[in-house]
């Protein structure tokens, strides 16, 4: 493609998505379309010949947009968001038109730079403890996501806890790794990548709140180093996915000292929340964690995958990713002055994450960033205060930031019938969960183009939605919980 028709093509392409946004609330929120139709409508065959880029377009409206679920939407309430933005997509294009794989300084110096600095300015942003900067032992990288990060946490950890055994030859013990239930799944899948097994994480019970119980961790510690097991790493959660429960991380991190066990603490979709000042208590005890996560691309703006991953002490993170081939050698490398980021993670290759977070930052600045995030705590707030106030209506845990868990009173089968109801609706789209063993709708405010009355207006169809299932005739009830 020429130079003049890239920059021709170009032009359509950013027309059409800047259309495309600008149009989506008007779109269903979830796709229309039932199992296998995307791929009956492309030939069977890939083409001989290339085809004019004005019908490639025209089947991404045609084939692909059908196919989506709107994630960009304003009534998507579903998991938790995946934010985009305007100076977020520019910066993706700019990452995809450099082309930089920046597995080394010596690759291309200003991808690793300016990506340091970034996790340093994101220390003062989020007022994360000193200890996370990169000008000390510790320091910042961006990781594809929250798994990922956790993986490479647990990689860190097992090296400070076996000695350096990376490839667990002579460990004559068993090892483990301790989670509530209301933690990510990805925490087991990455017992199981490391080689521990799903058997080696412990599941650590919780308070009435769903919050990791202390002196639950601290028995089940007890028992293991009776036991002959090593404990390796704790996770705490700052914002779970079920409910958004915050795991006490001052009482967690004191039981961790006392044993001597690395703390992870995920804080995948609510620690950006912080950039507000008065929501900052979130964090409160993280001074005292070894590794620390949180998404971008969940909350603050920034197109996925950016997340932004930090450890106290980076040698044993080094320490377990760390290889050098001839081929990498070189001199920067040799001299210790550089951070190579190829260390930090699984992969070797890495692209140019930062300058979409860069964009962000310069182009809404750090007060556009707590607006946004004001906003959605406030809408969340003003729905939680609807559900406590309705008499059908009970809310299933706190709702200290955007996500909202609330169940119709009636029993499982009447609130599996309403969210379906509402998803079918094509007007919002929730998720549910169990908490306290109850089907449970979750409601997660965050969208970038999420508004107040996008809120509203999805309460307003969740009580006249449950309205009309009670008065239907099939509506199912639990005995035990009348309407």
């Amino acid at each position: 493609m020429s130079a003049e028709a890239f920059r021709l093509h170009g032009h359509d392409l950013v027309d059409w998505i800047a259309d495309y946004l600008d149009g989506v609330e008007d779109r269903p929120v979830t796709a229309q379309v039932e199992p296998g139709w995307v791929r009956r409508q492309l030939p069977p065959e890939p083409p001989e010949r290339g085809e004019p880029f004005a019908d490639v377009l025209a089947d991404v409206e045609r084939i692909v947009v059908p196919g989506l679920a709107h994630w960009q939407h304003p009534s998507w309430f579903a998991y938790f968001p995946a934010n985009s933005s305007g100076p977020a997509v520019l910066g993706e294009l700019l990452s995809a038109g450099l082309g930089v794989q920046g597995m080394l300084w010596a690759t291309s110096p200003a991808c690793t730079e300016l990506e340091a600095h970034l996790l340093d300015w994101m220390v003062t942003a989020l007022g994360l403890p000193e200890v996370f900067r990169s000008d000390g032992p510790g320091g910042g990288t961006i990781a594809d996501s929250a798994s990922s990060a956790v993986l490479c946490a647990l990689l860190a950890a097992r090296e400070r806890a076996t000695a350096g055994a990376i490839n667990c030859t002579g460990i004559d013990r068993p090892l483990a790794v301790y989670a509530t239930a209301q933690a990510h799944s990805s925490i087991e899948k990455a017992v199981r990548i490391a080689g521990l097994g799903s058997d080696a994480l412990r599941t650590v019970s919780v308070d009435g709140e769903h919050a990791l119980s202390p002196a639950a961790l601290d028995a089940a510690l007890e028992a293991d180093r009776a036991a002959g097991v090593e404990p390796v790493m704790v996770v705490a959660t700052v914002g779970t996915t079920s409910s958004s429960a915050l795991d006490p991380l001052p009482e967690i991190a004191e039981v961790c000292r006392r044993h001597r066990v690395w703390l992870h603490v995920d804080a995948a979709y609510a620690g950006v929340a912080a950039v507000c000042p008065e929501l900052r208590w979130i964090h409160a005890g993280l001074e005292l964690a070894d590794s620390y996560c949180t998404n971008a691309h969940k909350w603050l703006l920034t197109n996925f995958d950016c997340t932004l991953f930090y450890v106290a002490d980076r040698a044993a993170l080094v320490g377990a990713l760390g290889i050098l081939p001839e081929y990498l050698r070189n001199a920067a490398t040799a001299s210790g002055d550089v951070i190579d980021y190829r260390d930090w993670q699984v992969p070797l290759g890495r692209r140019f994450r930062a300058l979409k977070l860069w964009f962000v930052l310069r182009h809404y600045g750090l007060e556009g960033l707590r607006a946004h995030i004001r906003e959605h705590v406030e809408a969340a707030s003003w729905l939680a205060q609807q559900v406590v106030a309705h008499p059908d209506f009970t809310l299933a845990a706190p709702a200290p930031l955007s996500l909202v868990c609330f169940r119709r009173l009636g029993g499982d089968a009447l609130n599996e019938r309403l969210l379906a109801a509402l998803n079918d609706s094509g007007e919002l789209y929730c998720t549910h969960t169990r908490l306290d063993g109850a089907y449970t709708l979750r409601l997660a405010v965050g969208g970038t183009r999420t508004e107040r009355r996008h809120v509203e207006a999805a309460w307003a169809r969740v009580t006249a939605t449950a309205a009309r299932l009670v008065a239907h005739p099939g509506a199912q009830r639990d005995a035990e919980q009348p309407v």
